[in-house]
C-alpha cells in the first residue's frame, strides 16, 4: 500500500502530514489553525481520494499555509516511491457554480508550476490570497511535479479557488493512478527510463 508520513519541523512550524494513497476514501483530518486551509484540504482528500491526516502549528499564517503545502507535496512524493507503474500525467476541468478551472498534473520529478487563479480579494475567509496562491507552487515544488492551475471563470473567489483546488485533485487522481500495463513492464512512465 501507497503510503506516508512526513514531519516538518522549523523555529516557524511543526508539521505532520499522513497521506494513503491506495484504497483511500478521500478522508480528512485537518488541524491547521487556518479554517479555510482546513476545508481545502478536505476538498483535496474527497476529490483525489487520497486520505490524509494534518497536524500543522505555526507562528504565521504564511509560514503554516506554505509549510502544510511543502510537507503534504512531500508525504504524496514518498508513498509514489519510484513512480513506476503509475499513470504520470492528469487532467481535470471542474464547474463550481460561476466559476470554472482546469489543472493538469505531469509527476515527472520535475518541479515546476504555473498558477493564474484570478483571485480579486485580499481574503478568503480567513486566508490571505498571497497565501492561498503560493499554496499551489509549494506543493508542485515539493512533490516534483509539474503543475499547472488556470482558472477560466469566475467572481466569486471562494468559489474560484475550490474550484482549483477540486480540478487539482481530480488531476492528481488520474496521475498517481497504477496503471496495470505499466506496473507489469516494472519501469517508470518516461522513453528515458528514469523520472
Amino acid at each position: 500500500m501507497r503510503s506516508a508520513k512526513v514531519t516538518r519541523k522549523t523555529k516557524e512550524t511543526d508539521i505532520t502530514v499522513s497521506v494513503r494513497l491506495d484504497d483511500g476514501t478521500g478522508k480528512s483530518t485537518a488541524r491547521t489553525g487556518v479554517r479555510f486551509l482546513d476545508h481545502m484540504l478536505a476538498s483535496l482528500a474527497t476529490h483525489s481520494l487520497i486520505d490524509v491526516t494534518v497536524k500543522a502549528k505555526g507562528d504565521l499564517q504564511h509560514h503554516t499555509v506554505e509549510d502544510v503545502a511543502i510537507t503534504l507535496g512531500k508525504a504524496i512524493s514518498m508513498a509514489l516511491g519510484d513512480r513506476v507503474g503509475i499513470r504520470r500525467f492528469g487532467d481535470a476541468i471542474v464547474p463550481m457554480d460561476d466559476a470554472l478551472a482546469l489543472a493538469a498534473v505531469d509527476l515527472v520529478k520535475r518541479p515546476y508550476s504555473v498558477v493564474d487563479l484570478k483571485l480579486k480579494r485580499v481574503m478568503l475567509e480567513d486566508a490571505p490570497r498571497e497565501d492561498l496562491e503560493h499554496f499551489f507552487g509549494s506543493i508542485a515544488q515539493a512533490l516534483e511535479a509539474t503543475v499547472h492551475v488556470k482558472v477560466l471563470e469566475g467572481s466569486n473567489d471562494h468559489h474560484v479557488f475550490e474550484a482549483a483546488v477540486k480540478a487539482f485533485a481530480l488531476a492528481l487522481r488520474e496521475a498517481i493512478a497504477l496503471d496495470p500495463r505499466r506496473a507489469k513492464m516494472k519501469a517508470p512512465p518516461s522513453s528515458k527510463g528514469s523520472m
